[in-house]
């Protein structure tokens, strides 16, 4: 079934940043709801996690080196962005908002959760007259199956080669080129923590995040929760297989679309996704809009700190916050992998990681995604940017019992060091608080469970994040 709640609510944007037209079917009718091309939800809200899209691939074992060359691994799909034939906007988030497959991509441009609803300005022009790609699209190399299949026949001997379809900017690359080893021990502590009570991730997924749903159930997941959330005609929800992540929010004819992954929606974990993208990303993004700081302009005269880590750090919790075992795994993983790759090679990396994660495919992806940017990847280096969820969420719980957690939503993209400064300025009359947020003493207990589970200590952030 197909609901339609009426008028689009969304925050007015140009149409010029959008898609053109509703999407269709090829014989240019709806679709239908079992093959997921929209959802109108009327009823009102976390790469990685976001989105718990922390579920790994089924698990394969390394094969011994005569195996290897005789049979190489079966080749699962990748979480990188792929490059579009059509424009796409510049993301603030990770691969968790990557993309869809080549067959999706002339349906709308790819638009960051966390950006929503800002217009981003316009791409700068190139010295060949294109305008220059979107970060996760720069960043991806064009021969990335090519040096997957190398590394793999190698039997994880041979470090890629990577090329890019245009230069990586220096900028980017210098901003993000140093990892940061400030939370490692508690990033190991957490890794640790998951593999000494399941013995494997994937055994803590399979005992934690329960079966995969089927489309019908998905819908009744969705309906019930954008019910809570009042997001009615707002939010787009597409169900689709082929998707390479497991959730990805974008601006698709000129409406917010979230396009969840059907082979990652699990029992336990799927409300989790729905409050990182749309109970986080999407509504303070909307209650963003309203405020005297929705543009760069803005948040220059009200000397802003960027959004992030808080951003990403608190739709992180978010994506946790009622799991019986809210286990931090993706964050800490990748904020570790990051680390190693720093003074690394790919197959150091690579074979460093056997420690912790069991399929060779998953590991492919992590290390991509801490050695993208580089072009010898022999030689140490990382693209530091997904440090950015542990960083967050350590942070956000090491002054968890300080945070006013409902300014911190109805202020929109803001750091939690800025809601005192900015409480008084806040346009907060028509400002949405999730609806997971609202039981104020509750949410501080799942909080104070996470920083249990995961063996933080308090006196440790204390010491680690001074006032």
């Amino acid at each position: 079934m197909v609901l339609d709640s009426g008028p689009q609510s969304y925050p007015q944007q140009h149409p010029d940043d959008f898609g053109n037209g509703l999407p269709q079917r090829r014989d240019g009718k709806k679709g239908s709801p079992c093959n997921g091309l929209q959802l109108y939800p009327f009823l009102s809200p976390s790469l990685s996690l976001e989105s718990d899209s922390s579920s790994p691939a089924p698990t394969t074992r390394p094969p011994s080196r005569a195996s290897c060359l005789r049979n190489p691994e079966p080749r699962p799909p990748l979480n990188l962005c792929p490059t579009f034939s059509s424009p796409c906007s510049w993301m603030r988030r990770s691969e968790s908002t990557c993309a869809v497959n080549r067959r999706d991509r002339a349906r709308g441009q790819i638009r960051s959760a966390a950006s929503l609803p800002h217009i981003p300005k316009a791409r700068a022009v190139g010295p060949s007259g294109r305008k220059s790609p979107c970060l996760l699209v720069a960043l991806r190399p064009v021969n990335i199956d090519a040096e997957r299949e190398k590394f793999f026949q190698s039997c994880f001997s041979y470090n890629p080669q990577f090329q890019y379809e245009e230069p990586v900017p220096e900028a980017v690359l210098e901003k993000y080129k140093e990892a940061s080893g400030q939370f490692i021990s508690q990033a190991t502590g957490i890794i640790h923590a998951v593999l000494e009570k399941y013995g494997s991730y994937e055994s803590f997924e399979a005992t934690n995040g329960g079966r995969l749903l089927s489309k019908c159930q998905i819908w009744s997941v969705i309906r019930k929760y954008m019910q809570k959330e009042g997001c009615s005609g707002e939010v787009v929800v597409q169900l689709t297989e082929n998707l390479l992540s497991q959730a990805v929010m974008m601006v698709e004819n000129s409406r917010p679309t979230l396009a969840i992954n059907l082979s990652g929606a699990r029992q336990n974990w799927l409300e989790g996704m729905l409050r990182h993208e749309i109970g986080t990303h999407y509504i303070r993004g909307v209650n963003n809009a309203h405020q005297p700081w929705h543009n760069l302009e803005g948040r220059k005269q009200y000397g802003l700190k960027p959004a992030n880590p808080t951003e990403e750090g608190l739709a992180s919790l978010h994506s946790v916050l009622f799991r019986k075992q809210p286990f931090l795994w993706r964050a800490a993983l990748l904020y570790y992998t990051i680390y190693q790759a720093s003074h690394m090679s790919f197959c150091e990396l690579f074979r460093d990681l056997d420690h912790f994660v069991q399929d060779v495919g998953v590991r492919w992806e992590y290390c991509v995604r801490a050695k993208r940017g580089q072009t010898d990847t022999s030689k140490p280096g990382c693209f530091s940017k997904d440090q950015v969820y542990l960083d967050g969420i350590l942070r956000i719980l090491r002054h968890r019992q300080t945070i006013d957690f409902h300014l911190l939503a109805a202020l929109g993209k803001v750091s939690y060091e800025d809601i005192n400064q900015l409480k008084k300025f806040g346009v907060l009359d028509k400002a949405r608080i999730p609806h997971f947020m609202l039981d104020r003493e509750r949410y501080n207990q799942l909080l104070d469970h996470i920083v249990t589970t995961n063996c933080l200590k308090d006196e440790e952030l204390e010491r680690l994040l001074p006032d």
